[in-house]
């Protein structure tokens, strides 16, 4: 296989570099002094940033794109083998890899590398040990899979040895990489259309883990139901993080002021070592924070620094983000997409200022709505109300075997006051007349649905 060497630097072609990921990566490249063309559907503020540090971009992909003079091809899991510059790559004899090999092997050029993975939470924990890293001064390179303000985007390249990075398991992309330190927030069901069943899942997982650097470290959740299957056989150091007694990092004393934000006792090994302070909400972040704390002590940064990089980070962009008020109705967007994501979120909501809690839910992808109705109608019945939008389709086709429709059903049969709307208008006009009072509005999935909060605080 194709070895990508910063101190080889050769020509690298993205399809599809327009991708939030994919542009991070060329990014990083291009700072390497690598040459670096590519090709997207359409322009946005991504290919113009790239073509402003020195890429080439072309819009449109066309077997012409694929010229002599490329050195290695590298595409998204979204092209297919009928996509003109792949099959023009192929033909040429062009080496060629995926996303994901490439960024396990950018990740083999550092000395200190971190991957963030977990069936949910990667995003924030990778950001709060972003915020970290920055503030104890150790100019990290930085690959995080949502937009950071700290950073003004989801990329940052620095001049140290170490690199922080999203490890996702979808299709298994993560088993591409070999990382010094390994976080595993939580492994649950999700992406049932790769995955079998909770024991591929966990397997995975496992040989995730085994896959850290044999001088490396793991930190995992120590809370989880099948914490044991992973630590099983596992030839690594590691440590656990967690609320349940016995775990290396622990919290005690845990509230959260009148905006819901979290502040906790900070245990190590059952001693007491000083309060955090965080500027994000839920419990779920309290666990986020203590797997970014465990590996920042790994690392050696002071509880100073620690505390510091925690109590300034403010958040993610689409993690229960402030979007504005429409009088007296606050307005949040969330990325969660997942049932325990949404339970995770709208418990967060409760120690958040509001009279009644509107949810308006757009589904991602059929089989994941189709495999997790039950426990949708569950975690949504947290909210006083639910208005639920279409299908978000992402990469799959509409078999007709499941629809909005369907939960909204399943909800109503539990009592729940839901409405199923079809359209983003007929949603935005449905919300301006019967949100009242000091109502909390929360937008929630890890589609578009975020542009109906946005639509209404322009009206």
């Amino acid at each position: 296989m194709y070895k990508v060497q910063f101190d080889h630097p050769v020509h690298v072609h993205f399809i599809g570099i327009g991708g939030i990921s994919m542009s991070g990566l060329a990014e990083v490249l291009l700072s390497r002094h690598f040459t670096i063309s590519g090709s997207d559907m359409k322009a946005s503020e991504i290919t113009d940033h790239l073509t402003s540090v020195g890429a080439r971009i072309i819009i449109g992909q066309k077997a012409e794109n694929i010229t002599d003079d490329i050195d290695l091809v590298v595409y998204t899991a979204a092209i297919h083998e009928d996509n003109e510059e792949f099959a023009a790559a192929r033909e040429k004899g062009i080496p060629m890899m995926s996303r994901a090999v490439l960024l396990g092997q950018i990740m083999d050029n550092y000395l200190c590398s971190i991957a963030v993975a977990g069936t949910h939470g990667k995003t924030t924990t990778t950001s709060m040990i972003a915020n970290i890293l920055l503030d104890a001064k150790t100019d990290p390179t930085i690959s995080v899979g949502g937009m950071l303000d700290r950073i003004n985007g989801n990329i940052r390249v620095g001049h140290s040895d170490i690199f922080l990075a999203e490890a996702c398991e979808y299709t298994n992309s993560f088993l591409e990489f070999y990382p010094f330190y390994t976080i595993i927030l939580n492994v649950e069901e999700d992406h049932m259309d790769f995955f079998k069943d909770i024991e591929d899942i966990k397997h995975s997982f496992h040989r995730f883990a085994c896959q850290t650097a044999p001088d490396g470290l793991v930190i995992l959740n120590g809370d989880m139901g099948n914490t044991r299957d992973l630590l099983q056989d596992l030839p690594r150091k590691y440590v656990t993080f967690g609320l349940e007694e016995g775990n290396d990092y622990s919290a005690k004393d845990i509230s959260f002021d009148e905006e819901g934000n979290a502040s906790y006792t900070l245990l190590i090994n059952g001693e007491e070592a000083g309060k955090i302070n965080l500027q994000v909400k839920g419990m779920h972040n309290v666990l986020n924070s203590l797997s970014a704390i465990a590996c920042a002590r790994a690392m050696g940064l002071s509880m100073e620094d620690i505390r510091r990089g925690l109590v300034s980070y403010g958040g993610t962009k689409r993690r229960f983000e402030y979007k504005g008020s429409i009088g007296d109705v606050t307005v949040i967007d969330d990325y969660a997409h997942h049932p325990t994501e949404i339970e995770a979120t709208l418990k967060a909501a409760k120690n958040y200022p509001h009279d009644e809690l509107w949810v308006v839910f757009q589904p991602h992808t059929y089989t994941r709505t189709a495999a997790f109705l039950n426990d949708f109608s569950c975690a949504l019945s947290a909210a006083d109300h639910v208005v639920l939008a279409d299908i978000y389709a992402a990469r799959e086709p509409d078999t007709g075997l499941v629809s909005s429709a369907d939960l909204a059903k399943l909800m109503k049969e539990a009592g729940r006051d839901v409405y199923y709307l079809r359209s983003f208008g007929e949603i935005e006009d449905f919300l301006l007349t019967r949100l009242k009072g000091h109502d909390l509005l929360i937008t929630m999935g890890a589609g578009d649905v975020y542009e109906i909060g946005e639509e209404l605080l322009k009206r």
